[in-house]
């Protein structure tokens, strides 16, 4: 890693021999950029965000709104990854190998996009949502916050495709996307809901139900499932069990909530 003065702000860049940085493009002091990186002009870059190798930040388009991508602090871009303009992403993104995602897209804190993720663009994400690997999310999705959306997931928009109509899915807080499943255009998963693996999902789902099958079906409220570790525990909501990486004031906030509300 190279260190090169910014004679613009006074600063210390970490800065890659080989990594290209467009000369208008604002770089906290202790980011960090890898070999072979492209940052263009119109990006925004907080504090200990390391970008790793061949990763291409800022990619102008004439589909964004003008305003610069914006990546905030504590954040880790792992190589070959590429960002259009026009989106912003809060504190502690983290991202796999080979992630795109387009112009136009706005995420929360502490959002996960696992290794080969595909997001089109014009997409809410809330807070603290993690994608496992091969999610593609279609334009006009809309994401809560803390959902799961394992492997292979697809989100679609186009009713009839191909078409000019574009009807995003609409995924509730603490939702469940299992492995393999395709959720159909405009279809809501309600909030804490579980759709089980290599579901087909054109139908709204009510809140805390699970759905499975293709085409999938409601199936009853997702109490009935119970842990796989001989406590015979309910397994949902989720969060009353699992709580690895999320911060500290949250998991408390949830312990209140089970204390006054053991349903949740």
């Amino acid at each position: 890693m190279d260190h090169r003065h910014d004679d613009r702000r006074g600063l210390t860049l970490a800065i890659h021999p080989t990594a290209i940085v467009g000369p208008k493009a604002r770089i906290a002091s202790d980011a960090q950029i890898g070999a072979f990186s492209i940052i263009h002009d119109n990006v925004e870059i907080g504090e200990n965000v390391i970008v790793g190798t061949h990763c291409e930040l800022g990619i102008p388009t004439p589909l964004g709104d003008g305003r610069p991508l914006v990546i905030s602090a504590d954040s880790l871009i792992r190589s070959h990854s590429v960002f259009y303009e026009s989106s912003h992403f809060g504190k502690g993104l983290k991202t796999g190998h080979r992630v795109t995602v387009r112009e136009m897209t706005v995420a929360g804190d502490g959002f996960q996009i696992g290794s080969l993720g595909d997001i089109q663009g014009h997409c809410s994400i809330g807070q603290h949502v993690r994608f496992q690997s091969s999610v593609f999310v279609a334009q006009r999705t809309k994401i809560g916050s803390f959902v799961w959306v394992f492997p292979n997931v697809v989100f679609t928009n186009d009713p009839r495709p191909p078409s000019n109509t574009t009807q995003g899915a609409n995924i509730e807080d603490f939702a469940v996307i299992s492995t393999n499943s395709t959720i159909l255009p405009g279809v809501t998963i309600g909030q804490g809901s579980l759709v089980g693996a290599g579901s087909v999902v054109a139908k709204d789902l009510g809140k805390q139900r699970i759905c499975f099958g293709n085409p999938a079906r409601d199936r009853g409220d997702v109490s009935q499932i119970t842990l796989k570790d001989g406590s015979n525990r309910s397994a949902y909501p989720w969060r009353r069990h699992f709580v690895r990486g999320y911060p500290e004031e949250i998991v408390q906030e949830w312990n209140r909530l089970f204390e006054t509300n053991p349903e949740g």
